[in-house]
């Protein structure tokens, strides 16, 4: 089931997945569904890179923990995590902004994040500026790269799951349609804000 910005969506929504490519927003949107329905929002990237950028160990069975419990946001990322989180959706979210918008956020974000030398997880920082030139799975080259494979794993979901919604934002502007409508409906009394008492996160 295909669901657009302005479409309702099921009641008593507990387990929330949500795809795009690299720098299309998705911790982003995953924060704001976090506020908006009181859901605990994980990021995965945060679970797979241990210091140094290497890959914990402990990353698929920290994902199957994840999975079984009753509420969550997570991404629908990295191959070893789907097949553990994707059964117990109950909704998909995809992030479908074109390469243009995608460059435009993911470009400045990681230019911001190596000069202030933010932490992003366990320790880990943004690689020096050079790196772009020498690694091909530089963040920006990587999303530039595989922005396309996003709906092929939309369209197999949609095979393995036809039962599971999906909801399709294919522009910041539906993002901040779909928060302040469908997402608004189910949110806790207390937890709903107008779209001027929330501004829209920077990056979506």
């Amino acid at each position: 089931m295909l669901l657009g910005p302005s479409d309702p969506l099921p009641a008593g929504l507990r387990r929330i997945l949500v795809t795009g490519c690299s720098g299309s927003g998705k911790s982003t949107l995953g924060r704001a569904l976090e506020a908006r329905l009181g859901l605990p929002y994980t990021e995965l990237d945060g679970l797979f890179h241990g210091p140094d950028w290497v890959p914990r160990p402990e990353f698929a069975a920290d994902v199957a923990t994840l999975a079984g419990g009753e509420q969550w946001i997570t991404e629908y990322g990295y191959s070893a995590a789907r097949p553990l989180v994707l059964p117990r959706a109950e909704l998909l979210v995809w992030l479908d902004l074109p390469r243009a918008v995608v460059m435009r956020q993911v470009v400045p974000r990681t230019v911001t994040r190596r000069i202030r030398r933010q932490e992003l997880w366990n320790g880990n920082v943004e690689p020096p500026f050079r790196t772009f030139l020498t690694d091909p799975d530089h963040i920006v080259r990587w999303a530039w790269r595989t922005h396309g494979k996003t709906a092929v794993r939309v369209g197999e979901v949609q095979e393995r799951r036809p039962d599971l919604p999906v909801v399709r934002l294919r522009a910041r502007r539906e993002v901040r349609q779909w928060l302040a409508g469908p997402v608004a409906a189910l949110a806790p009394t207390t937890a709903r804000t107008t779209e001027h008492e929330r501004a829209e996160p920077e990056s979506t």
